[in-house]
């Protein structure tokens, strides 16, 4: 639930009892698609703002952190990502980070709202930087059907930037979907999810965990990094891989990286795998 008061745009988070609010210069765009209601703000301190249905989905000042999380942490485990299947991200952030890997030959985006994209084309076009680059395919259907008619074995790597686990969403965090993907994944294929907030979502994080057990995906682990505009600043991913170690990423690689990144590095990337104290899962 969201509202816009004045000169600030503020979502609320009833089941964690906050507010939070960003001071606004104007609105710049709306619009109702067949599937959601999209907004564009533009902020007095955090550039351009996309809502969708009322969430926030990011801005412009710090969506660098939840992207490079959600992609280079699977490439970097992944010992040779050459195909990448995207499911949602149709903002193309997630598509960018992953299209700076010289090792990924195809990268396709499943967006199911092309609106998304084609509104970040126009007012986040630094997302869109590489929509043109020919390892890229831009696809406009529904992911589930996509990825349950896709060909065993098809991807290195599975990434699921999804929005939050309700309406049609809410089948992207199911053992159906997630079988799935362990199918489409080839022997040391590796899915990641964004997994919302562990102060606030840690049952949801549980179901996931044990929605991709039922899958058939063993190796589990849930990452943890800051990103200030989702509700309680601390936002998380996870990793499910058949066989591979997660705790053995390729550090040097990450750390002899020959592109640019913003918060991902192969320390952030240890770090990030560490678990606080009062986390504890259900397989536990």
């Amino acid at each position: 639930m969201a509202h816009q008061d004045q000169d600030w745009f503020t979502e609320t988070c009833d089941e964690a009892g906050t507010k939070f609010s960003l001071m606004l210069h104007r609105k710049l765009h709306a619009e109702q698609t067949p599937y959601q209601k999209i907004e564009v703000y533009e902020t007095t301190h955090f550039g351009n703002l996309l809502v969708l249905d009322g969430f926030i989905m990011l801005s412009a000042r710090d969506n660098f952190i939840y992207h490079e999380m959600m992609s280079h942490t699977a490439l970097f485990t992944h010992p040779a990502p050459h195909r990448v299947l995207i499911v949602g991200g149709g903002d193309c952030g997630c598509l960018r980070e992953v299209l700076k890997h010289s090792s990924v030959e195809t990268a396709e985006l499943v967006e199911l709202d092309e609106r998304v994209t084609r509104v970040s084309e126009r007012y986040f076009p630094e997302l869109c930087a590489s929509n043109d680059d020919a390892r890229a395919r831009l696809v406009f259907t529904d992911g589930i059907e996509w990825v349950a008619r896709a060909a065993a074995g098809a991807y290195d790597v599975v990434i699921v930037d999804s929005t939050d686990p309700v309406g049609q969403a809410a089948r992207l965090f199911q053992a159906p979907f997630y079988a799935d993907c362990r199918r489409v994944l080839g022997a040391d294929g590796l899915l990641i999810v964004q997994s919302e907030s562990p102060l606030i979502h840690l049952s949801l994080i549980r179901s996931i965990r044990s929605e991709m057990r039922k899958a058939g995906f063993d190796d589990l682990s849930t990452l943890h990094f800051p990103q200030c505009t989702y509700p309680s600043g601390w936002w998380s991913a996870t990793l499910a891989g058949g066989r591979l170690s997660h705790a053995e990423f390729r550090e040097r690689g990450a750390r002899c990286r020959p592109f640019t990144t913003r918060y991902y590095n192969a320390d952030i990337h240890r770090a990030a795998l560490a678990r606080p104290e009062f986390v504890h899962f259900n397989e536990e």
